[in-house]
């Protein structure tokens, strides 16, 4: 009899700690974080608006010299407002032109040229320019063009402490214990169709996974483009989905991620 009861004790326990793997996320499946870079009028214009008709959240990674910011500041506002995440993407959006295609790379926004301390410095006053924004103080970041050292320093560590967390571009889905916050991959999506992207939520769903995706031109707007009839499948899968799919500001997200690993430790 002791022994039956022993058995039943651990298929309960088995069972509770499966149910409780398949909910990590804020008692849902997965955890998704819609993110656009670099501040365009098209986020604005095409994505904000379908986002709040069906009560998503997203993040949107500004860096403050394109003219999408400085042309929109009382819109920007406005988003963060409405509950949305204003992201640091830096100032000048510096990438590293010194290697193949990326001829493109203005000299003076050339990160291969920069000191750590510049990068540093940049980062910090982007802090500054998006709190008058939005009043806030924790914020994320996303590397520029997901370049990550300056020679072989890795420079977000170096002000790691001034951040939650920060988004790179590997395409790579990870379940909550396995998430390095100093480098949360993402995928970049460029001309994919909805049901591309929805299976991606689908797998992340299957994984118990956080899945960050990365637009930029949404019905135009970048090289780098999603048709929106495409983008807007993927929103009104995520809002038909809420009872599995937890989807929140990317800080939101890593916030969350960080409490969990730290009660596991």
């Amino acid at each position: 009899m002791k022994r039956i009861i022993l058995v039943g004790w651990l298929m309960l326990a088995h069972v509770l700690t499966y149910a409780q793997e398949q909910s990590v996320w804020n008692g849902k499946k997965c955890a998704v974080a819609l993110t656009y870079d670099d501040a365009l009028p098209v986020h604005l214009d095409h994505v904000v608006p379908v986002l709040d008709s069906l009560g998503l959240k997203a993040t949107f990674y500004l860096s403050g010299y394109f003219p999408g910011f400085a042309n929109n500041i009382t819109r920007w506002k406005s988003v963060a407002a409405n509950g949305h995440e204003l992201a640091n993407h830096t100032l000048f959006h510096p990438c590293a032109g010194d290697r193949p295609g990326r001829e493109w790379v203005k000299p003076a926004n050339d990160l291969s040229t920069y000191t750590v301390q510049r990068m540093t410095d940049e980062m910090k006053m982007t802090n500054i320019l998006l709190k008058t924004l939005d009043g806030k103080t924790a914020r994320t970041f996303a590397y520029p063009c997901g370049d990550t050292k300056i020679g072989d320093v890795d420079y977000y560590k170096t002000i790691a402490g001034d951040f939650v967390a920060a988004r790179g571009t590997k395409s790579e889905m990870h379940t909550i214990n396995r998430i390095d916050f100093a480098e949360i991959g993402s995928y970049a999506i460029n001309g994919e169709s909805g049901e591309q992207l929805i299976d991606l939520v689908k797998k992340a769903q299957a994984s118990n996974s956080v899945l960050v995706f990365l637009f930029h031109g949404v019905g135009g707007g970048h090289s780098l483009n999603v048709a929106l009839a495409e983008h807007n499948k993927l929103v009104r899968y995520l809002n038909q989905h809420t009872a599995d799919i937890w989807v929140a500001p990317f800080i939101d997200i890593a916030q969350y991620a960080k409490a969990h690993q730290s009660k596991s430790k």
